[in-house]
């Protein structure tokens, strides 16, 4: 039997746990939101971070024998670290999702696999950040459902992120902005245009 431990995201909190249960024989799940332990790690054949709040230190990195999986809500090299759903569209950088290895940087290891998102904006006005963040959401979790088999075995092929792509603090979110997560998109758009060129007066 393997054993998969998933940080960050409980099952009440994803469907994946479901699915792999569903999908998959011979596997137990366990989760973890606490802050990453060596020796707790490696009981485990499989780690995939989702929704995890804790930087894994590099000394835990490099002490097991394999990489920590993060499936991250943005198209690397783009939006790496906070709110990627709502930087895609305010920067007009790809939408999408992707599963990458974790290393000592925040969302800068070799790329295992992604998919670009497309969000029709033309005369859309239902899109707003809680609804696409819902499906990259789902997205990740197809992602992860799809290559789990490749994970387990170790037997998949990944590539280093080309491009500087862009980065984001939680404290770079422009709240003056957004004031919730149902906001229309297209609105949110005009208000942050608004809000850089009063920035430079």
């Amino acid at each position: 039997m393997k054993k998969i431990l998933i940080i960050g995201y409980n099952k009440n909190e994803t469907k994946l746990y479901k699915l792999i249960y569903t999908k998959f024989k011979n596997i137990k799940l366990v989760n973890s939101k606490k802050k990453p332990i060596l020796s707790f790690f490696k009981k485990f054949d499989l780690i995939i971070s989702f929704g995890y709040r804790h930087i894994v230190n590099k000394n835990i990195i490099k002490k097991l024998e394999r990489p920590i999986i993060n499936l991250h809500m943005g198209y690397l090299p783009f939006n790496r670290g906070a709110h990627p759903n709502f930087w895609s569209f305010m920067e007009k950088t790809p939408s999408g999702v992707t599963m990458h290895e974790i290393n000592s940087g925040i969302d800068k290891g070799k790329i295992i696999v992604q998919k670009k998102k497309y969000f029709n904006m033309k005369n859309n006005s239902r899109l707003t950040f809680k609804n696409t963040y819902k499906i990259l959401f789902e997205e990740l979790e197809k992602l992860l459902i799809k290559n789990l088999n490749k994970l387990i075995s170790g037997n998949y092929k990944c590539h280093k992120q080309l491009g500087k792509g862009t980065f984001h603090l939680k404290s770079d979110l422009p709240t003056q902005v957004l004031k919730k997560w149902n906001q229309n998109i297209d609105k949110t758009i005009l208000k942050y245009k608004d809000y850089k060129r009063d920035e430079k007066i």
